[in-house]
């Protein structure tokens, strides 16, 4: 009994102990307090953390939107398991009234977790910047050279031959053999002279590697060595521009210096005195008060002035007489001057065998022999020139005597068509053999003083039926007209060029009686 009361007794205690604080107002079974708020809170705490970080370490203007969130998540997943269940901790802890100690404790924690944030961006910064220095050193790393191609360039000398240059550099004989049956265009090498330069290209070890060959002013024969026994072959042509000049002088002293005074080169003067060579003696007929005027060519490469070209037309007056010319190619690629009429200006024979140089002696039948003291018909022209000037044939012909004797000294005697002999005497040496043939302007030897001679100088005879002639002033026929199928054709390309000299020629007259141009003294080019 009594232990009945009693366990009744603990059992109204402990139910007066549950319900001592029992209200009405607030339901039986409440539901109880939870730490729900506080894991909010941190969580809200621990991301504005997280932004306000980020905020610090970026620079205005440097980083986009999409790096900060690339940022947030590398830092989030650096953070170890560990260390963000202590963050939580602490913060729960905090939230609920925990002691200051662990306040400290936990911002003490939220330093260091800074400090971890900064390391883990700076590594991440060094890496991406290793990484990128990498990329950069593949991208320039040098390429692998290739062997220095050499060349030198060499004149060829006296004697020389090909082999002789290839033995000389100490190049394969076996190159040069294979590369002059490599292609027909090399055969350009086969007329190499003293004089001409040659282009030779090789590597280091001094093997040949190819050639250049400038043979003309455009013209550049290349030879490639592809491999062995392999080579390339090619002709490098670059393009000619051709401009037209016009000259014109009155002579004063001589030929020769007036064409220098209106500006001429030296090979111009030269074929203007070829031009007109059958019809003027232009070592003994020119004389003071005579004028020409010319239009030619000159070539220009790249914008460079290379030379000159041929002569388009000219006029010369000799001695009140006047002598026009144009050249012409007609529609067998045969090139020749003729009148503006269509003759031809070559003749069966040269006025002169030389090229204009001073005369000694004119044309004279009672001429006072130098060496034999006495009256002697002198039935020829002495033409005085340096020894070793060439002597050219007056016309075309067969060599009838080539000899010596101790009055003419070495001679030659020529046989030409409508019964006329030309004999050329006191040669220093001697080109041709009696019965060869010989052409117009073909060399046949050289002026000397050989025989009965006091200077050096060319006798040259002109001799007609056996009677001498005066080879100056005999009438000589002309070489074939243009043919008459061609007139029209001659005119229509002819007229413009005769047109042009006349205008030229009237438009420095024009200048010349101007009172500025008075200084110009009789010469223009232009």
């Amino acid at each position: 009994m009594r232990k009945i009361c009693s366990t009744n007794f603990l059992t109204n205690a402990m139910i007066n102990r549950d319900y001592k604080g029992f209200n009405k107002s607030k339901p039986l079974f409440a539901r109880k307090k939870t730490r729900r708020k506080g894991v909010l809170l941190f969580s809200a705490t621990f991301i504005a953390l997280l932004a306000v970080t980020s905020f610090i370490k970026m620079t205005p203007g440097e980083e986009s939107e999409q790096k900060n969130q690339q940022d947030t998540e590398i830092l989030q997943l650096n953070l170890s398991p560990d260390e963000t269940q202590t963050s939580l901790s602490s913060d729960i802890m905090t939230d609920e009234g925990l002691p200051m100690e662990n306040q400290s404790s936990r911002s003490h924690s939220l330093e260091l977790e800074k400090l971890s944030l900064t390391e883990i961006a700076l590594k991440a910064s060094r890496e991406n910047t290793a990484f990128e220095n990498e990329v950069e050193e593949e991208v320039v790393e040098p390429e692998p050279q290739e062997p220095q191609i050499k060349w030198e360039s060499l004149t060829v000398e006296n004697g020389d031959s090909l082999a002789k240059i290839f033995k000389r550099k100490g190049y394969s004989a076996s190159d040069l053999h294979y590369m002059m049956l490599s292609d027909e265009k090399i055969d350009i090498l086969k007329k190499i002279r003293p004089g001409h330069t040659l282009e030779f290209a090789s590597n280091d070890d001094s093997s040949f590697l190819g050639l250049r060959y400038p043979y003309n002013i455009s013209e550049t024969l290349q030879v490639t060595k592809l491999a062995d026994k392999e080579f390339d072959v090619a002709i490098d042509e670059k393009e000619i521009e051709f401009k037209t000049r016009f000259a014109t002088a009155t002579i004063t002293s001589s030929f020769y210096m007036a064409g220098k005074e209106a500006g001429l080169p030296d090979g111009v003067i030269m074929e203007l005195a070829g031009v007109f060579e059958y019809d003027i003696d232009f070592a003994l007929e020119i004389r003071k008060d005579d004028s020409f005027s010319v239009l030619y060519e000159e070539k220009f490469i790249e914008g460079e002035k290379v030379g000159y070209g041929n002569i388009l037309s000219a006029e010369f007056t000799n001695q009140g007489d006047s002598f026009a010319a144009v050249r012409y190619t007609d529609t067998n690629d045969r090139t020749a001057y003729y009148t503006p009429e269509g003759k031809a200006l070559r003749k069966s024979f040269l006025r002169a065998p030389l090229q204009f140089n001073y005369v000694s002696s004119n044309f004279n039948p009672k001429r006072f022999h130098p060496i034999q003291k006495r009256v002697k018909p002198h039935r020829g022209v002495d033409y005085r020139a340096p020894i070793g000037t060439p002597v050219r044939a007056a016309g075309d012909g067969r060599v009838t005597n080539s000899a010596y004797n101790k009055y003419n000294g070495n001679y030659v005697f020529i046989k030409h068509g409508n019964n006329i002999t030309t004999k050329y005497l006191h040669f220093s040496k001697r080109s041709v053999k009696a019965g060869e043939r010989v052409k117009q302007g073909q060399i046949i030897g050289y002026v000397g003083s050989t025989g009965m001679s006091q200077a050096p100088h060319l006798h040259y005879e002109f001799v007609v039926n056996g009677v001498h002639r005066n080879p100056r002033t005999v009438k000589l026929p002309h070489a074939a007209p243009v043919p008459k199928d061609e007139m029209e054709r001659f005119r229509e390309q002819s007229k413009p060029l005769i047109a042009q000299l006349e205008t030229e020629r009237t438009t420095y007259f024009a200048r010349l009686n101007e009172p500025s141009a008075s200084s110009n003294n009789g010469k223009l080019q232009k």
